[in-house]
């Protein structure tokens, strides 16, 4: 069963590349938005965490976003050095555009599937996620 979550999930990746390249958007960088449209203020290397690259390819990333005005970056409140990303409206609006597209393909992906089988199919995955996911701190 992991083997087909694994190629189910390729082929999400590929539709989800293709379409995002057309809002010149890459996947990385399309979860790094969306994260930080549901938890507003994270640093670079918590980016990089929730999207499983390293904290060196998100700093590339950021920069790219923050050059291209989709984010802004300011100071963290306890000082040093770590800076804090947020979504700019640009960005916002950009993120907007995408979801439409991940609509689409989740729409193509479901659409032999009836509204209870969905249901049934979101717990169970939601399900796994939570058995997987590392314990937290303390």
């Amino acid at each position: 069963m992991s083997y087909l979550v694994y190629r189910l999930e390729r082929r999400i990746r590929a539709r989800l590349d293709e379409a995002l390249a057309l809002y010149g958007i890459t996947t990385t960088e399309y979860m790094a938005l969306g994260e930080l449209r549901v938890r507003d203020g994270l640093s670079s290397a918590e980016l990089a965490r929730i999207a499983f690259v390293t904290p060196q390819a998100m700093n590339l990333v950021v920069r790219d976003l923050e050059k291209r005005g989709l984010i802004h970056r300011d100071a963290h409140p306890d000082g040093g050095r770590i800076l804090r990303v947020h979504l700019s409206r640009q960005g916002r609006a950009a993120l907007r555009r995408c979801d439409r597209a991940l609509d689409g393909i989740e729409d193509d992906m479901l659409a032999d599937l009836d509204d209870s089988t969905r249901v049934t199919l979101l717990e169970a995955l939601m399900r796994c996620t939570r058995a997987l996911h590392p314990p937290g701190p303390g």
